[in-house]
């Protein structure tokens, strides 16, 4: 997103708030009310939980914050604060029922588009180029991945549907890997206007040259690993992953099986052979490290990533995306949720780098070597819950969005970060190994 005159600042952020509210409904209407208050797993809140959370998120920074109102249900902020219950403990919350959660969302929104029409995008840091706006469509769209995850995880039949990505277009990469010089680049962000906190601010990295997979691991590849005993040689393994594989018995990525000689995955609940072509999903941080320990390589720590997606080497600068300084097409990256899986390695030719590395942005978030950390000068924005209570080596970083992450809330300096444990999220990985 780039800054403009404020109708089209209005016109963006609207277009942002109603997109994620559009896929909001689509993803809890697509249940019985049984199964939005139903908690699927542990792991993750009922999708009622998320409903209301979203509404109370808005309610909080736009009409109490911004415009200064008092709150519509106080009663109900403790019970959506992600900080004050586990999401294994929500089921048992007073939450609000469906009808009351789509309600309140509702009514909140309404009040939220009046705020739009008549708040300056200007004067203050929250006001700027409509952040807090951009902040409160982010933070849906971060929910509806969320909610897609629980879809994932929950049994019974598919309630979900989209179509397949094409098959690639245009000639496939040239070569397995890419070289990325050495030398420095500009890392993170000070003028992105919707960026978020861990991505500021903008400062130069100097790194050793180094080479990055062209394209993503893809599930025949690590059906290789599998095959040469990966999962049970401890030396591939770091001390913590190798325990948790053993205690949880951990054979394979999340949601496959092995029948009568084949691969098979559940996906959106349907079962089907696993994709050889298709980058590898559902793996945790332990996982990927003990591939690229097997494959005689290494996972690229978070700058080797951006620079192999932000690097122009014709003028040195850094772009917002791979391609460019554009916003994503259909035809540069399988984001937003257009389909439910990722697209063939090799897809989006358009959406290269200009190194030439490829899905770079959208179809499986990338683990990276790095702990998830704050960059020199970090300043927490507006609020200390978003990143700064995460930083440390306990999170790892993941980059580059998902098929289930919409344009809004990705981009070449967008940062994610999880427990190197977890499974469920839309996750996989490129190597690289030093020059």
């Amino acid at each position: 997103m780039t800054t403009g005159s404020t109708e089209s600042l209005r016109e963006r952020a609207a277009a942002a708030l109603t997109a994620a509210r559009l896929r909001t409904a689509a993803l809890t209407d697509a249940v019985s009310d049984a199964e939005l208050t139903a908690q699927h797993s542990p792991l993750m809140s009922p999708l009622v939980w998320d409903l209301a959370h979203i509404g109370n998120m808005e309610e909080l920074w736009l009409l109490r914050n911004v415009a200064g109102r008092e709150a519509m249900r106080p009663e109900i902020d403790p019970l959506y604060d992600a900080f004050e219950h586990p999401r294994a403990e929500r089921p048992k919350l007073p939450l609000l029922g469906p009808a009351e959660a789509r309600t309140y969302a509702s009514e909140v929104r309404g009040r939220v588009f009046d705020l739009l029409e008549r708040t300056p995008l200007e004067g203050t840091a929250l006001l700027d180029s409509g952040y807090v706006f951009g902040m409160i469509a982010q933070h849906e769209q971060q929910h509806d991945e969320t909610m897609l995850i629980t879809h994932q995880l929950r049994s019974g039949a598919p309630v979900l549907a989209a179509p397949d990505p094409s098959p690639p277009r245009g000639p496939g990469p040239a070569t397995s890997e890419v070289l990325v010089p050495g030398g420095p680049f500009t890392m993170g962000t000070s003028v992105e206007p919707w960026s978020l906190d861990n991505e500021r601010p903008a400062h130069e990295r100097d790194l050793a040259p180094f080479w990055i997979d062209t394209v993503p691991v893809t599930c025949a590849e690590f059906q290789e690993f599998i095959a040469d005993d990966g999962y049970r040689e401890r030396r591939w393994w770091a001390p913590e992953g190798w325990e948790q594989i053993r205690t949880h018995s951990i054979e394979a990525p999340l949601f496959w099986r092995k029948e009568g000689g084949q691969w098979l995955r559940r996906r959106f609940g349907v079962t089907e052979r696993v994709p050889d072509e298709e980058p590898v999903l559902h793996v945790s941080w332990y996982e990927a490290d003990a591939y690229a320990r097997w494959a005689d390589r290494r996972l690229p720590t978070e700058a080797e990533w951006e620079k192999a997606a932000r690097f122009d080497p014709a003028t040195g600068r850094s772009t917002r995306y791979p391609w460019g300084d554009a916003d994503p097409t259909p035809e540069h990256a399988n984001l937003g949720q257009r389909h439910l899986r990722p697209a063939r390695a090799g897809s989006y030719p358009a959406g290269a780098s200009a190194l030439g590395v490829r899905q770079l942005i959208g179809d499986v978030w990338e683990w990276t070597a790095s702990d998830f950390l704050p960059y020199p000068g970090f300043r927490a924005f507006p609020y200390r819950e978003y990143s700064e209570v995460f930083f440390g080596p306990e999170h790892k970083v993941l980059r580059g969005g998902s098929f289930a992450v919409d344009p809004v809330a990705c981009r070449g300096t967008f940062r994610n970060w999880d427990l190197p444990v977890r499974r469920q999220i839309f996750s996989g990985f490129r190597t690289a190994r030093d020059a």
